[in-house]
């Protein structure tokens, strides 16, 4: 099964000249949603991860399913301020501005493998962001993995772990 024809493409999304792919297409689709979801616990279970690491909010669609499919734990990355309790978080430049990125304090022991995982990676700034700020607070970063790779913008020269994705788009 081919899952790009499961994506769609929304033209000035959020803003003119933006091609947003949209992934609540194949996610209602029953067949390509679990074909999505096999083909990415193999890519995942290779790296032998004992947690997935959804970055927010999309990342949390993939990665939570997939921790279940996998028998891992799965934890949040999210924007400040959206998680109770102690937390960390990392500052990071954006291409115009800054944002940040938070984990509670308590959500992963040290040295446990992790794969961080989002539905796409276009810049790499934020899936960057999160692996430091996992790497920080002592986990293992094995991995990243995202459904879907805008390979011309170089996101995953930015990464300093094996990067997998199951669809990529060149242009």
């Amino acid at each position: 099964m081919n899952l790009k024809d499961h994506i769609r493409g929304i033209p000035d999304f959020p803003k003119p000249g933006i091609l947003f792919y949209d992934i609540s297409t194949l996610l209602r689709h029953a067949d390509a949603w679990q074909v999505a979801m096999g083909r990415m616990a193999n890519v995942v279970r290779a790296y032998h991860p004992t947690v997935l690491a959804g970055v927010e909010s999309r990342g949390f669609l993939l990665a939570a399913p997939l921790a279940l499919k996998l028998g891992c734990g799965f934890v949040m990355l999210r924007k400040r301020g959206k998680l109770p309790g102690e937390t960390v978080g990392l500052d990071y430049d954006l291409e115009y501005g800054t944002d940040r990125i938070e984990i509670q304090a308590d959500a992963v022991t040290p040295g446990a493998k992790v794969v961080v995982v989002d539905d796409l990676l276009a810049t790499g700034g934020t899936m960057a962001a999160g692996i430091k700020l996992l790497q920080n607070v002592g986990a293992d970063v094995v991995a990243a993995a995202a459904l879907i790779e805008l390979t011309f913008l170089n996101g995953r020269q930015k990464l300093d772990v094996p990067f997998e994705a199951l669809v990529q788009y060149d242009d």
